[in-house]
């Protein structure tokens, strides 16, 4: 497996995954429940999975910047996130899920379908083919679940549709 340099960062594989261009990936793995992919893991890690099929979803953790081992692009402290592009409102972009960060990195709560070493079968796929895999960690409900319904700023006041992308939540015109 070809590996990018990532810097600091040793990716643990790829995802395969039915999108090739960001505009038409989902924003959100829970707004596409459905959607299916494969981390392809690199195979002398395949014994990392055992017992992971024990489990029902996992955190995901992608990068979601450059993969020649530059340096993402500068990052505004404040942007318009794609949920908010209608309005437009600015917000902070630690108050954001936006992949342009300072340090990209990407989180999905995925749902297991199969575990077949070096390879997890997956739904709840929302990067775009060949995104390099960081880490997968099994989701504990006890540790993951808060035990009040928290608060979720601005997006309490957004309605998230099922399968967005950047191109559907763009204001009509653009």
């Amino acid at each position: 497996m070809s590996r990018p340099s990532l810097g600091p960062f040793r990716p643990i594989g790829v995802v395969r995954s039915p999108y090739l261009t960001l505009d038409k990936t989902p924003v959100q793995s829970s707004l596409v429940p459905l959607a299916s992919g494969t981390i392809e893991l690199d195979p002398e890690l395949a014994d990392a999975l055992h017992d992971l099929d024990g489990f029902d979803y996992a955190w995901l953790l992608t990068w979601l910047g450059p993969r020649d081992g530059s340096s993402p692009p500068e990052v505004a402290m404040r942007l318009v996130p794609f949920f908010l592009k209608r309005q437009p409102r600015e917000v902070g972009y630690l108050a954001t899920r936006s992949p342009r960060r300072l340090n990209p990195i990407g989180l999905s709560l995925i749902r297991i379908l199969a575990v077949d070493p070096p390879n997890v079968n997956f739904a709840g796929v929302d990067v775009v083919d060949g995104t390099p895999v960081l880490d997968l960690k099994p989701y504990v409900t006890r540790f993951d679940r808060p035990r009040a319904e928290p608060r979720c700023g601005w997006f309490d006041s957004v309605a998230l549709e099922d399968g967005a992308t950047p191109e559907t939540l763009r204001p009509p015109g653009e």
